[in-house]
């Protein structure tokens, strides 16, 4: 089986470099499904899941991330993400917790800095709450 590189990057740290079969990645114009040697593309990654199956595991690799760029090479995957945080790394507690904060400080953003920082919060909340719901629904099958 062929396997690409990918490369899921941050504002903080590099999340995950290594090579994988599949990949889904959502998109502003949905998820998107990516195998090796996909034809060049880049698109704006919105709030979810970033999922990638590595060769020979059945386990996939989840990781929330909040927004940003995703470059597509026949050989490489690019994610440079504005919040990226793997599922193991997630609480769901915490997540909610995160998610009416960012609510409340929206309501209440004095000026265009404080909304934006607020929007991206809430954006990095609802992409966690969104891979832990993802993680509940596969844990049901």
């Amino acid at each position: 089986m062929s396997t690409m590189q990918v490369e899921v990057v941050s504002n903080e740290q590099n999340i995950y470099s290594g090579e994988a079969s599949f990949a889904v990645v959502p998109t502003l114009t949905g998820e998107l499904g990516i195998y090796p040697r996909h034809e060049p593309i880049m698109s704006l990654v919105r709030p979810g899941v970033l999922r990638l199956t590595t060769a020979g595991s059945t386990e996939e690799i989840l990781v929330a991330v909040s927004g940003g760029l995703l470059e597509v090479q026949p050989d490489k995957i690019t994610v440079l993400a504005d919040v990226a945080v793997r599922s193991e790394e997630m609480d769901q507690a915490r997540a909610e917790e995160a998610k009416k904060a960012a609510e409340a400080k929206i309501s209440q953003a004095g000026d265009k800095e404080a909304l934006a920082k607020a929007e991206a919060a809430l954006a990095a909340a609802i992409a966690q709450l969104k891979t832990l719901d993802y993680i509940r629904s596969q844990k049901n099958k």
